[in-house]
């Protein structure tokens, strides 16, 4: 019996999405603390032991209140672990994440 998939299949290693443009010491050292702190859990900004942070569109202001507190499995992280300008150079890194366009899209003219 000869079986043909017809399904839709992504090629291993082909790129989802635009790759992203750092251009500023700021978004750099604000990915550099993304990663250090906050992709394991949203990776990307994406969902996995954390929740999606791409499609939330929360204010600034409650994404550092959550940081500082905590919210539910997520932990609180201190001004000693995560300082000021860590967090608000992290919160321009997710703000970069948040307009990625996806690689397929049409540019825009």
């Amino acid at each position: 019996m000869l079986m043909l998939s017809t399904g839709c299949a992504m090629r291993r290693g082909e790129p989802v999405s635009q790759p992203l443009r750092i251009d500023s010491h700021k978004l750099a050292r604000g990915e550099v603390s993304y990663m250090a702190h906050c992709n394991k859990c949203h990776p990307g900004g994406e969902k996995a032991l954390g929740f999606a942070i791409n499609n939330k569109p929360l204010p600034g202001f409650m994404i550092k209140a959550q940081v500082r507190a905590g919210a539910g499995a997520m932990p609180a992280f201190s001004k000693e672990l995560v300082t000021g300008e860590d967090l608000e150079n992290i919160l321009e890194y997710i703000e970069l994440l948040r307009k990625q366009t996806p690689a397929t899209a049409d540019p825009v003219t």
